[in-house]
């Protein structure tokens, strides 16, 4: 993938009547909606997270990535055709851009495109801003308290963070994620952070997901607790 990558992040809250549709309709609803996340994936990155028990707002969440934001709109035109968006509102979307971090050394940035077969349990997002008074510090004094910050990151190892840029093409300033298996752990980290410098020029970052990686059949099947096969289709 291209150095830097447009990151999509997209949230879904299915009606409960859709529910209450017979059975054979919901299959066919997640049939083609999971088609067209599969096709996707196929050339680019797509990964699928439940956030059933998590969130009352939202039930599934579909993160792209990708060089191209045409193919990013490409992939919610075809979404936007599946009978399953027809019950579905998108509560919470989230566009950003990855590039370097200018506090973080060239051999600890993450990788600016995601590896699709990396994987942990859960992915922890949230929109961040900063305070106005962050960006009027000499950038030696911005460098100062953010290496106390990583600091405390480093005292975590597996817990890996994501950080994608918004300014100016979403409300955001950035798009802060956090891959984990330990949910405890990450609290932890986060409980930490509060106590360090750079959290007092934090404006605000909520709201935040909880969100357990699945198989876009096995995210499907969260919604309504009925598992469907499904294979690309690819034209």
């Amino acid at each position: 993938m291209a150095e830097r990558n447009f990151v999509k992040l997209t949230f879904l809250k299915l009606d409960s009547a859709w529910r209450r549709r017979a059975t054979e309709d919901r299959a066919e609803d997640k049939r083609e909606f999971a088609a067209a996340c599969l096709d996707f994936a196929e050339d680019g990155f797509l990964k699928t997270y439940s956030l059933v028990g998590t969130r009352g707002d939202a039930d599934l969440m579909v993160r792209t990535v990708s060089p191209s934001l045409d193919a990013i709109h490409d992939l919610h035109v075809v979404l936007n055709q599946s009978g399953l968006m027809r019950w579905a509102t998108i509560p919470y979307s989230y566009l950003a851009m990855t590039k370097p971090s200018p506090y973080t050394p060239p051999e600890e940035t993450s990788p600016l495109a995601p590896r699709q077969g990396s994987e942990s349990r859960f992915h922890i997002v949230y929109p961040m801003w900063k305070k106005r008074e962050w960006y009027l510090l000499p950038a030696e004094e911005r460098m100062r308290i953010m290496r106390g910050h990583i600091d405390v990151g480093r005292r975590h190892p597996t817990i890996e963070i994501n950080t994608a840029y918004s300014y100016g093409l979403d409300d955001q300033e950035f798009l802060v994620s956090f891959d984990a298996d330990d949910p405890g752990e990450f609290l932890d980290l986060v409980h930490e952070l509060r106590g360090t410098e750079s959290s007092a020029y934090t404006e605000s970052e909520t709201p935040i997901f909880t969100c357990i990686s699945a198989s876009v059949e096995r995210a499907l099947a969260a919604l309504d607790g009925e598992a469907v096969a499904v294979t690309p289709t690819l034209t």
